[in-house]
């Protein structure tokens, strides 16, 4: 049981034209209790450890997240 994937069909810039993905969102928007409930989203203590650990590992660490300087200051 193979879903088909959505594709689009587009100008490169050579004007060749070629076979994109196409959109595999759900349409609509979320209901009033989904927007912020990320708790709830998370499941159970594990994962929401696991995720304020990161988090924290993000914003606390050595190097601010990806933006790590090359050469210091």
């Amino acid at each position: 049981m193979s879903k088909e994937l959505p594709t689009i069909k587009k100008k490169r810039f050579d004007g060749e034209e070629v076979e994109i993905l196409g959109e595999l969102y759900e349409a609509g928007e979320p209901e009033v209790g989904e927007k912020y409930d990320w708790e709830g989203r998370l499941g159970d203590r594990e994962w929401k450890l696991k995720y304020l650990k990161n988090a924290l590992r993000y914003w606390y660490g050595e190097s601010y997240g990806s933006e790590k300087r090359k050469n210091p200051a």
